[in-house]
């Protein structure tokens, strides 16, 4: 975990993200980018690392041997472990993303490095429905022993006007980059406050 700093600096988070679609163009994965723009810009003491979760196996117990679990998934766990908090960022489907839980199933594997993080969950979507995987993602994360911000929530109507995101998939309405902010700042907080710094 990250270390306090001098008296009147900021403490330091490390956060995780993580995206739970594998499309490069997704808008999902364009709220990860905006996450880190706007952590190195305009929020001091908060640092963001996408976490890809795309070279995964899919779980399989044979994989394990000898206490020991295949190469990706070792360095994807040592992520997590070394993260103060965790930002999923989930499309929102009627459930959990299947490679959002194969990343969720992986890391919980004995033992468990998710346990007791900070984490927050940011969703994009382009239909009628909502919220459905970011209320089954916090259900798991009772079970993994992950601690989620309660509020500022966020969902993001991805294709309602104004345009939201460029050609490009950046979010560029600035409303919604704001909300982003909001989240980040509460995450930092109530990580911070967890760790009891």
């Amino acid at each position: 975990m990250a270390a306090a700093v001098g008296a009147g600096a900021k403490a330091r988070i490390k956060v995780a993200a993580i995206c739970g679609s594998l499309l490069e163009d997704s808008c999902t994965r364009g709220l990860i980018r905006s996450a880190i723009e706007i952590s190195k810009s305009s929020i001091s003491g908060v640092e963001i690392e996408h976490v890809e979760i795309a070279e995964l196996p899919l779980l399989n117990t044979d994989l394990e041997g000898q206490g020991r679990f295949p190469p990706v998934v070792e360095a994807f766990r040592q992520k997590i472990l070394e993260a103060d908090s965790i930002l999923f960022a989930s499309p929102e489907y009627k459930s959990v993303a299947a490679p959002l839980k194969n990343a969720l199933d992986w890391a919980s594997r004995p033992p468990n490095v998710w346990a007791d993080k900070a984490a927050a969950i940011i969703s994009a979507f382009g239909g009628s429905s909502h919220s459905g995987s970011q209320y089954r993602l916090r259900h798991i994360g009772v079970f993994l022993d992950l601690h989620f911000i309660n509020k500022p929530e966020f969902f993001l109507k991805a294709f309602e006007p104004p345009a939201k995101y460029d050609q490009n998939c950046n979010l560029i309405d600035a409303q919604a980059r704001e909300s982003l902010k909001q989240v980040l700042l509460s995450l930092q907080a109530f990580t911070l406050r967890h760790q009891g710094r």
